[in-house]
């Protein structure tokens, strides 16, 4: 043991690295149906680590936990404007059931149980895991008249001690209840219904996991060899081109060897041509051309997708088919439209789809030919993988200002914090990235990274700083205060679940469970259905209870210190 106090002492990231290592390890152990999940996993082995003594700087956490919070709403941005209908005021009641029920609880305990100002106030900052509790409660204790100065300070230390006992299940329960209790009595895949959100707000295009693609491509490629009776003996590749309708011959091999596809080239009886186009096109070149045939091993073509932002005059305010009239034939071969965006959303490509400016449109073809292209759509957008960091500094800029905002509710002093900070502006980049896609680009994976990564180190320090505290006061004040912990842990989620469900109607199951975080201010379960879901639809329904939550939350500590009349001897 004095090894490791020497070693964590030296190098106490260390003791971070082992706590993720060794808690994603166990997240992975399988009892039935029942997985425990790397952020339980990871919290759990915190507290055990964490009685050797691990001194890392509180503002580590906080760092990663707004890394951590931007990457989740920068993801969710266009979700979430998306989503916003009427539909959100029974989410925001959700909330203010759930934050009512914690408040109502907690009293009850307080007054079954005989617990002082200080406990009670703490209770519900661990057991609802809202850390601000602890601030506004310790002012409003600060503030009582008619008790001594050594009861307020003792009440002031119970808050921290209530805080600690209680805080450890008050982050695991509802990673508990959000990833296997509720999913298994009513029989929800959270997986499966992530996927099936996703699908429903993009309009019908599945929501792919990590290695699938879309094996049915809109552009392909076809070999074919030209027989006697061909329509293209005799003509050059331009007056073949023309005569086809999204389809255009791209390589030649005559008598084994390659040939240019230049526009006067001249086809010939038994040449082998590769034409490309679209697929709906292409099935009609064996009445021009001859008989299919297998690509030649040999042969390579080389082609890109670029993807242009729509600027120029001469295409906005018409229609698709009129592009082939304002661009010349020669321009346009083998260059097609393989998809199209508009306000971040996947759209139909029709001939009379009307081109709006800043529309996103996918070229694919030969680097050379979409070259000219472009000069008359528009400007090309920076590649998808690379991170504007610009924008990115600006973004996490924008959120930290944002959570130094407070202000006062009936004179009880409310910040914002770091975390609802970057969430917002999480949100704002997100939607600015959608809507106008040559600004604030955050490659998926790079985004993913900072999501898994922020959210392992946050959790991982929440275990290593919270579980000396908590065990050594266990040992002094027995299990009664953890166990009415689990219990304002548990009850309130129960309440607020079942109302959600069956008086507000909220039956979506992503949307049920990201309320049921959200309303409590629950990080690491949120953290865990993210996991659990896969992709960011769980983003809306916490972000609008988070908001609710954070602030009746923050209310509750002078408002319990004031129902709660019991004060500690002093």
């Amino acid at each position: 043991m004095d090894i490791l106090e020497e070693l964590f002492k030296a190098a106490p990231l260390v003791a971070l690295f082992i706590t993720l290592t060794f808690g994603y390890l166990i997240g992975k152990i399988t009892i039935g149906r029942f997985v425990l999940g790397g952020v339980a996993g990871t919290l759990l082995v915190g507290v055990v680590v964490g009685q050797v003594g691990v001194d890392i700087d509180s503002s580590v956490k906080s760092i990663f936990f707004a890394l951590f919070i931007y990457a989740v709403g920068f993801q969710g941005g266009p979700q979430f404007f998306g989503a916003l209908n009427r539909r959100t005021l029974n989410i925001l009641l959700s909330a203010v059931v759930m934050t009512v029920s914690g408040l109502l609880c907690v009293i009850a305990a307080a007054w079954l149980f005989d617990l002082d100002r200080g406990t009670a106030a703490g209770l519900a900052a661990g057991g609802l895991t809202q850390s601000s509790i602890i601030g506004t409660a310790g002012d409003a204790i600060a503030n009582l008249m008619g008790v001594s100065g050594e009861a307020k300070k003792i009440m002031e230390t119970n808050v921290a001690v209530g805080y600690a006992v209680t805080y450890i299940f008050g982050s695991l329960g509802p990673i508990i209840m959000v990833t296997w209790f509720f999913p298994t009595i009513m029989g929800w895949d959270i997986r499966a219904e992530a996927i099936k959100k996703a699908n429903s707000m993009a309009g019908g295009k599945p929501d792919l996991e990590p290695g699938q693609f879309n094996a049915i491509s809109r552009i392909v490629s076809r070999a074919y060899k030209i027989t006697p009776d061909s329509y293209a003996v005799g003509k050059t590749v331009s007056e073949v081109n023309e005569a086809l309708y999204d389809v255009a011959i791209e390589l030649i091999q005559r008598q084994g060897s390659d040939t240019p596809a230049d526009a006067e080239t001249m086809i010939q009886q038994d040449d082998v041509v590769i034409v490309t186009g679209v697929r709906t096109s292409i099935h009609k070149i064996p009445d021009y051309l001859g008989v299919e045939c297998n690509v030649p091993d040999d042969f390579t073509l080389i082609e890109e997708h670029r993807q242009l932002l729509v600027t120029g005059k001469k295409l906005v305010g018409k229609r698709l088919k009129e592009i082939k009239q304002v661009t010349s034939l020669s321009v346009r071969r083998g260059v097609y439209l393989s998809d199209y965006k508009r306000a971040g959303q996947t759209i139909t490509i029709s001939p009379d789809l009307i081109v709006e400016k800043n529309d996103q449109i996918q070229l694919t073809g030969t680097p050379e030919d979409i070259n000219r292209v472009q000069k008359i759509i528009g400007d090309r957008l920076v590649s998808p993988y690379v991170t504007d960091f610009v924008f990115f500094g600006l973004g996490m800029t924008v959120g930290m200002l944002i959570g130094l905002i407070h202000f006062q509710i009936a004179g009880i002093p409310v910040t914002i914090g770091s975390g609802a900070g970057c969430l917002v502006s999480g949100l704002m980049f997100g939607w600015l990235r959608n809507t106008h896609p040559r600004f604030a680009s955050l490659p998926m994976g790079a985004s993913n990274f900072l999501r898994d990564f922020g959210l392992a180190v946050f959790v991982g320090l929440v275990g290593l700083s919270a579980g000396p505290q908590a065990v050594v006061t266990i040992k002094e004040y027995g299990l009664t205060l953890l166990f009415l912990g689990i219990f304002v842990t548990l009850v309130p989620q129960i309440i607020a679940f079942f109302f959600s469900y069956y008086i507000l109607k909220v039956k979506d199951p992503i949307e049920a469970l990201g309320a049921l975080v959200g309303g409590r201010s629950a990080n690491p379960g949120f953290a865990a259905l993210l996991s659990k879901a896969g992709n960011a639809t769980p983003v809306f329904s916490f972000t609008v209870t988070y908001a609710v939550a954070n602030v009746l939350l923050t209310l509750w500590g002078p408002i319990i210190v004031g129902i709660i009349t019991k004060n500690a001897a002093g």
